[in-house]
């Protein structure tokens, strides 16, 4: 069993060219969310090269599903990200972004490239072994952001029904982190709730010579700012993740007018939904404040991706495949932060599980998510191509089994 593992893994390395060059076209060609237009277009002439795959496109508008089936049999999905960042490449390399002030800065064209290799080995797999069940390849627009009614791509996918019927879901992520030969992999919440807040505080206003004659919002921004800073720091437990930052300050026009209003505007992020609902409460209390100083105040907040809740009996499948075809690569167990992943929505709907791939240059500058200089060793494509297929593989062959 552990032989036929390894043939996956010689495989895959086998596709390591093919894998920079499906890679390095998407890295040269990048698209902003919901405009996924001709990275959808390759993905499925890609596909199309694959025997025995149903493609469907135009899901969630940009987004493309490949379907392998054989039979009854249990059904996996395995999602990519296709969309790219709003940001001007400073890397120097014959792969770099053709298109001005667009960038894959956070490995979605990596992604793609490995669901690519991994439909080719399952494609192959299930011709050679006649596996019974489905696997479902989810290339997803428009994970970076949210269109006018506050939602990215996944749960327009979810809504189109492209996770009916299915049992199990896997995703990856490029880790700039970890060197290659290093994962990371943690149980329940892993990325956390994106929340956004935009608020209002209003006084009077008046001339700056006279400040007694009316009240002013931003004298009542400090108690505010005060307030909102200790939300975490007195109000959330230590032991839960949550950030309130303030991005954005706004007010006045000129330097001897005291302004009628101030706008606040930052974002919140939690992992658990009672830290969500407490900070949320807490936000209310801070801007209520100003009622007490002759002001009033608006407040909204919009709720984005939940947390993204990884399966432990899922991460159980990833870190026996790892031991079993990779015995001394390296398997770090800790949360991936309070960045914002919108996997989230479908590991609310289905069990799954991402992990994070090390995908960094030995030796090199560092290169962070959603920086101008981010790249990656492509060393890493074909070890998260054989993870995947593995542990598709064992699946379909009822080595692992779902348990919350």
């Amino acid at each position: 069993m552990r032989e036929n593992k390894l043939k996956v893994v010689m495989k895959a390395n086998e596709l390591t060219g093919q894998l920079s060059k499906w890679r390095r076209h998407l890295h040269r060609n990048p698209e902003l969310s919901f405009q996924e237009f001709q990275t959808a277009t390759y993905i499925t002439e890609q596909l199309s090269r694959i025997e025995g795959i149903k493609i469907q496109t135009g899901v969630a508008n940009t987004g493309v599903v490949g379907t392998i089936t054989n039979g009854e049999g249990p059904t996996i999905a395995i999602r990519a990200d296709i969309d790219a960042l709003p940001i001007q490449e400073e890397n120097i390399s014959d792969y770099c972004s053709t298109n001005k002030g667009v960038m894959h800065a956070c490995g979605h064209d990596a992604h793609p490239a490995i669901v690519l290799a991994t439909a080719l080995l399952i494609a192959n797999t299930f011709k050679e072994e006649n596996l019974n069940g489905t696997v479902k390849f989810i290339f997803q627009p428009a994970e970076e952001c949210t269109d006018e009614y506050g939602l990215s791509g996944a749960p327009y996918m979810i809504q189109e029904g492209v996770l009916q019927g299915v049992d199990a879901i896997l995703a990856l992520h490029m880790c700039p982190w970890l060197p290659v030969g290093s994962v990371q992999l943690h149980d329940g919440y892993s990325m956390a709730n994106v929340d956004v807040f935009e608020g209002k505080l209003f006084g009077t206003g008046g001339h700056g010579a006279y400040p007694h004659l009316g009240t002013d919002p931003i004298w009542m921004l400090g108690p505010v700012m005060q307030a909102l800073h200790g939300i975490v720091a007195r109000k959330v437990s230590p032991l839960e993740p949550a950030v309130v930052s303030i991005g954005q300050i706004h007010a006045g026009t000129a330097s001897n007018i005291i302004p009628t209003e101030v706008a606040i505007e930052g974002t919140i992020r939690s992992y658990s939904e009672e830290v969500r609902k407490l900070v949320e409460d807490e936000l209310e209390k801070a801007f209520s404040i100003v009622r007490n100083l002759g002001g009033n105040y608006q407040l909204r907040i919009e709720n984005g991706e939940p947390a993204l809740r990884n399966n432990p009996t899922i991460n159980c499948w990833i870190s026996k495949t790892i031991n079993d075809i990779y015995p001394n690569l390296q398997v770090h167990n800790a949360p991936f932060g309070l960045g914002g992943e919108d996997f989230g929505y479908m590991t609310r709907e289905i069990p799954g599980s991402m992990f994070f791939l090390g995908c960094a240059f030995p030796n090199d500058v560092t290169r962070d998510l959603h920086t101008p200089t981010f790249d990656i060793d492509e060393g890493c494509l074909s070890i998260g191509t054989a993870i995947l297929t593995n542990t598709i593989i064992s699946y379909l062959k009822g080595e692992f089994t779902i348990r919350d």
